[in-house]
């Protein structure tokens, strides 16, 4: 059994922290005038992937590295130079020394969310029925961005360009491949992986419910990785 405990803590963080980096230097690679950076304080990482982005943000903070009033001016500054409200996500097992001295600077939380990680273990043989899924090839990056962006906007059809562009970079990153979902030759959803420290950190979107749910994503993510022995997903 895995226990929630500070390494796992450690190891998803670190697994987000990297595809977000990965996603920012996308974008620098494809808009060099974006302003897209990182780096790496307190044993943590800032992003900046756009003033208005919601990668914007730490990751990490507390976990790896006490942290400290000096460290917090070195992180606040980066945001703000840069014209972006500065964000934190933080795992409680920071410890209460770290939200304490975020407390004291005048953050407040505004968000509570739960991250869920599922052992990977060799699976039974069994028909996979007819949902076929496979990696995408790099000439069908607009067919796998165009079926992320209607699962992204399909209650909110105003963001269309913001997740077409977004979706864009996605196809971009450096070692995270993208798949599709289809059924009868008909891509119905989309999904991509971002591997790192042994954590498979997986995202799939389901626009049309006829590629169906949890057996969909698992099949996304053997199709890539085969059974390995000893690796976790997010």
């Amino acid at each position: 059994m895995q226990f929630s405990d500070l390494a796992l803590s450690r190891r998803l963080e670190r697994a987000e922290g990297h595809a977000c980096i990965q996603f920012a230097e996308a974008r620098r690679r494809l808009f060099p005038d974006s302003g897209a950076e990182w780096m790496e304080c307190s044993g943590g990482w800032a992003v900046f992937d756009g003033a208005r982005s919601p990668l914007t943000q730490t990751f990490g903070l507390g976990i790896f590295r006490e942290l400290t009033a000096a460290s917090l001016d070195v992180i606040e500054r980066f945001f703000l130079d840069r014209g972006a409200q500065v964000d934190h996500e933080v795992s409680p097992l920071a410890g209460v020394a770290a939200l304490g001295l975020l407390c004291s600077r005048g953050y407040r939380p505004v968000e509570i969310s739960n991250v869920m990680y599922q052992i990977i273990e060799k699976p039974a043989d069994r028909d996979r029925g007819i949902i076929s899924v496979r990696v995408t090839d790099p000439d069908e990056a607009e067919l796998w961005t165009s079926v992320c962006a209607k699962g992204w906007t399909h209650e909110h059809p105003e963001l269309v360009d913001f997740f077409q562009e977004s979706t864009a970079i996605s196809t971009a990153r450096e070692q995270s491949p993208c798949f599709l979902a289809e059924l009868d030759g008909q891509p119905g959803a989309a999904g991509s992986l971002c591997i790192c420290d042994g954590v498979a950190l997986f995202a799939a979107l389901l626009p049309s419910r006829r590629c169906g749910g949890v057996g969909c994503r698992r099949r996304c993510f053997r199709s890539v990785c085969g059974t390995p022995s000893s690796m976790d997903a997010t």
